[in-house]
């Protein structure tokens, strides 16, 4: 059974979340960059759009997150995110899909705890409803760069499994930092 949740925890989940947002629309800014770089259209139009849909994100976010209590590691937060679109471009449009599967997958469950953990209590519904929508979109996010993978190989599930490690790491720096 569920505990009521308190604030604290509430403030340490929204931290991570809001830094999440923040990675996540650099991620698509990185992606954009060398797609650009190699004039690659398709690559720069995904970027373009999943990239708006993390900026709404993130705009939600910081209504729900004061700037106190946002994670002091913002610069950070958005140089890795800006690195975990670029590199994975440099290597083609697969390994992005692939990368951006692996992280929206990480981000759909760590939405649905939290979805779980608050959702018992209507005290916390405007919270809720906003978590579930931004579940929602990165679902969508994750089976329209999953279908669109070709193939995969030892390295790239390599990859993709450090992303998951990262993401479960930043997370738990993000609670507390």
């Amino acid at each position: 059974m569920n505990t009521h949740p308190d604030s604290k925890y509430i403030e340490q989940e929204l931290r991570s979340d809001h830094a999440g947002e923040v990675g996540a629309v650099e991620i698509y800014r990185g992606i954009k960059a060398v797609a650009l770089w190699r004039g690659d259209h398709e690559l720069m139009q995904f970027a373009d759009e999943h990239g708006s849909v993390e900026q709404k994100h993130l705009t939600m976010m910081n209504q729900l997150v004061s700037v106190d209590d946002r994670s002091r590691l913002e610069t950070p937060w958005r140089v890795a995110g800006w690195l975990t679109g670029a590199v994975p471009a440099l290597f083609g449009r697969n390994t992005v899909y692939a990368t951006i599967a692996a992280v929206e997958t990480f981000v759909d469950q760590h939405y649905q705890q939290q979805i779980d953990q608050l959702s018992e209590y209507s005290d916390h519904n405007a919270i809720t409803s906003v978590l579930i929508k931004c579940q929602a979109d990165e679902v969508h996010h994750r089976d329209d760069a999953g279908s669109r993978v070709t193939s995969t190989n030892l390295l790239l599930r390599t990859w993709c499994g450090m992303i998951g490690v990262g993401s479960k790491i930043a997370v738990a720096i993000c609670r507390k930092i």
